[in-house]
């Protein structure tokens, strides 16, 4: 009976690893939305860059895009902050599915990665 029960968490040094990854990555997504932001705000007190008429669709098409990337860097920093906060009470990693550990090769390519790859697949078919 000497049988070694599956892992149900990461140890404290694999969970050090992974919140040194999302704090890389939480550092970078904070410089793009702040210079989005920048480019935003630029774009709003330049006085060239306000609408003069139907035909100046280009600086509202580029206002939207900037605001979509903003919007959308804001919610992956949302989730960076998230799988901080389940690295702290240890329960970062784990399939909230499955129950069962998250392979590490996927929460090296998406740290904030809440399902397996399974659980991922099932849930899409």
């Amino acid at each position: 009976m000497n049988e070694k029960a599956p892992k149900t968490r990461y140890t404290d040094e694999e969970l050090a690893e992974f919140e040194a990854l999302i704090d890389k990555k939480l550092a970078t997504a904070k410089m793009e939305l702040d210079f989005y932001m920048g480019q935003l705000s630029d774009m709003a007190d330049n006085p060239d860059s306000k609408v003069k008429g139907l035909d100046d669709g280009i600086g509202t098409a580029e206002n939207e895009r900037l605001t979509t990337l903003a919007v959308r860097l804001r919610k992956h920093i949302q989730h960076l902050e998230n799988a901080k906060i389940r690295i702290q009470n240890k329960v970062y990693g784990i399939c909230r599915v499955t129950g069962k550990l998250i392979s590490k090769q996927r929460l090296r390519a998406v740290p904030h990665a809440t399902l397996s790859i399974e659980a991922k697949q099932a849930k899409s078919s």
